[in-house]
């Protein structure tokens, strides 16, 4: 089964659960929020179902939201008409195969994504030439070494079988190297706990 087909026959169930953490999910948007201005220009890779996208909207000038899998979009743009959010555009891609100016955003947002890419390496210099001159990338990221370590072995065999998306199996000083090595300073790293996903606010430096 490819990613794809995988995030597409889950889609549903997904849009469908709360959040797991809703204390973390909201600390999370306030950080966001803080660095927010109207007249700024954001891009979100793996939106999913659109919902972050869409608590941001109301704060910044336009977002332009992607996620791989069709029924996802499908189901953010049933929100966003709901809702009347104009200035969100959802659009099936990736960011790996999606156009980014170099240095034309002033923010990305990749929540819950970087462990499941094959090349995160990739992905963050490709946010990092995006990125204007002090612009952010805002990242929350399962650092599965740290969280379940038998995962290292497991999760090749769930790749080979189809049984799993790939995942990328990180520890958090191993994720916060890469935001380094990238170029990006991170000013801001919140674990809430052990089990949960690392925050992180990195800034490409002016």
């Amino acid at each position: 089964m490819t990613q794809q087909a995988f995030w597409n026959r889950m889609a549903d169930r997904y849009a469908a659960q709360p959040v797991a953490d809703e204390t973390a999910y909201q600390t999370k948007l306030a950080a966001t929020r803080r660095l927010l201005r109207p007249d700024m220009e954001l891009f979100e890779f793996g939106c999913g179902t659109g919902s972050t996208a869409l608590i941001h909207a109301a704060n910044v000038k336009h977002i332009r939201a992607v996620d791989f899998s069709e029924r996802m979009i499908e189901i953010a743009k049933g929100k966003a008409d709901q809702a009347g959010t104009k200035n969100v555009a959802f659009e099936v891609g990736s960011i790996e195969n999606v156009d980014l100016a170099p240095e034309s955003l002033d923010m990305v947002l990749g929540m819950s994504i970087l462990h499941l890419l094959k090349n995160k390496e990739a992905a963050i210099a490709k946010v990092f030439r995006a990125l204007k001159p002090g612009g952010y990338f805002i990242t929350s990221t399962a650092c599965l070494a740290d969280m379940m370590p038998l995962i290292r072995y497991l999760a090749p065999l769930g790749n080979r079988l189809g049984l799993l998306p790939h995942l990328d199996v990180m520890t958090q000083p191993q994720l916060r190297s890469t935001m380094e090595a990238a170029g990006f300073a991170v000013e801001h790293e919140w674990l809430p706990n052990r089990k949960a996903a690392v925050f992180m606010i990195a800034r490409k430096p002016v």
